[in-house]
């Protein structure tokens, strides 16, 4: 799928991109500044050959190594010319654009020894699949400023077909890698790319703040094991906007840490803008928060979405030892379209990363809103199950219209408590309260925006 290009053509150069969200009605409206790399190479200039066959990860290597003599003299680019350019893991350095002109393909390594390990990252504690260490992303960043991956529509190929077939068959020693992540980073772009068949995640910021994830192109098979398009992960400032992904489980998932692990290195996600994008998730939900929360998740605006031909629409999920919260979400103009669920929370969803969490670490689901969404070929309305000792509060639904066979079950709810109005099929008794908390913080959203004005 050609994607809009519009952001790099504004500049024959590579470009640096500066994000200043403070101040603007939303993290995606601020006003880029550009300016041109004033030093460019080619990939070809340290023996790159794009036959598709031949290994590349040290000419890669040794091309930002070089940039990097230009951290402090405006930053550079390097080039990505046509050609298959077959590699294993590398990293990034500050100022640096990573260019992939139209037709170039940058292919990871089916052979796993061409992908560094790395610790695990310590909101976690361990690998998220595997206890231990993890394999390295094929493109990362750690502790950079003002790093750009973009192009004329080339494509970035993790061939995960191996490590889906590895991770089913359970003879992997670590967790699988990613396509591109960024640890403790910040004024980071990617954009005017397609991502194709990452082993796990396509894009994970963890750590950082002010990134920009625009004009993208995600795919996976359907049947792609718990295959992940962006995740925005113990990060802040994020806006994700104008893109296309399709994938196995979740399209975009937020996430902060992992149960003891991500409550003590407490750094939540938050002031997160997601809009105009078109989402697909065969198994997994199109729009996630959690499991893994226990930092905390919460400031995100979420507008202009399609979901379409997925097994759930949007979902909020955590567990008794996880901690944390997911507060403050809002939700509106949204279109679903052959979904099974199109709405969840669970407080019973996601395993543990050892036998030292807290089982009385009770997490906290509060402020929700969801308004003005349409869904036509829905199976289940909504599911919210919410925690004996913490009970979901706050959900407010505005204007959902949702048409669901008359034999189905419209909602299950259970230790939640919200306020609806304008919604169809009628919800279940817990969201209709108006005596309480709940129903006076969703007038309160009612009565300063508007059953249909845009948040």
């Amino acid at each position: 799928m050609k994607m809009p290009v519009a952001l790099l053509l504004l500049l024959a150069l590579s470009i640096a991109i500066r994000i200043d969200a403070e101040g603007s009605g939303g993290v995606c409206d601020f006003k880029p500044g550009l300016k041109p790399r004033p030093h460019s190479v080619s990939i070809l200039e340290f023996g790159a050959v794009g036959d598709g066959k031949t290994l590349n990860t040290l000419a890669f290597q040794n091309a930002i190594f070089y940039l990097k003599s230009f951290t402090d003299k405006g930053g550079a680019q390097l080039y990505v010319p046509p050609g298959k350019w077959l590699t294993g893991s590398f990293s990034l350095t500050s100022h640096l654009t990573l260019f992939l002109e139209k037709g170039a393909v940058i292919l990871g390594s089916q052979d796993p020894s061409h992908w560094d390990l790395a610790d695990p990252l310590p909101s976690y504690g361990r690998g998220i699949e595997l206890p231990g260490k993890r394999y390295r992303s094929l493109i990362n960043g750690d502790m950079l400023t003002d790093v750009v991956v973009t192009g004329d529509n080339g494509s970035i190929d993790g061939q995960g077909s191996v490590w889906w077939d590895w991770f089913e068959s359970r003879s992997l020693n670590y967790s699988r890698p990613h396509l591109v992540e960024f640890t403790s980073s910040e004024h980071v772009v990617v954009s005017n790319l397609t991502f194709l068949n990452a082993p796990a995640y396509n894009i994970h910021p963890v750590y950082c703040s002010n990134v920009l994830v625009q004009n993208i192109s995600i795919s996976a098979p359907g049947g792609s094991p718990y295959t992940i398009g962006i995740v925005p992960d113990s990060s802040n400032n994020v806006c994700i906007e104008d893109s296309l992904i399709k994938v196995g489980y979740d399209a975009i998932s937020l996430k902060s840490g992992w149960d003891e692990y991500g409550i003590a290195y407490d750094r939540p996600t938050k002031d997160v803008h997601i809009r105009r994008v078109y989402l697909q998730s065969t198994s997994g939900s199109s729009i996630a928060f959690g499991s893994e929360m226990s930092g905390g998740i919460s400031n995100v605006h979420v507008e202009q979405v399609r979901i379409h031909n997925s097994y759930s629409g949007i979902e909020f999920r955590t567990t008794k030892g996880r901690g944390g919260y997911i507060k403050r979400i809002i939700i509106s103009d949204v279109e679903l379209k052959n979904i099974t669920m199109a709405f969840g929370a669970s407080g019973d969803c996601g395993s543990h990363p050892d036998e030292n969490f807290d089982p009385n670490a009770i997490p906290i689901l509060d402020q929700i809103t969801l308004q003005n969404v349409t869904g036509s070929k829905i199976t289940v309305a909504g599911n919210f199950t919410g925690l004996a000792e913490s009970p979901f509060t706050s959900l407010c639904l505005f204007n959902v219209a949702l048409t669901i066979p008359s034999t189905s079950t419209s909602w299950t709810c259970s230790n939640v408590v919200g306020y609806s109005e304008s919604v169809s099929p009628e919800p279940c008794p817990e969201l209709k309260s108006s005596h309480s908390n709940s129903s006076s913080f969703c007038y309160s959203i009612l009565n300063s925006y508007g059953k249909s004005t845009d948040l």
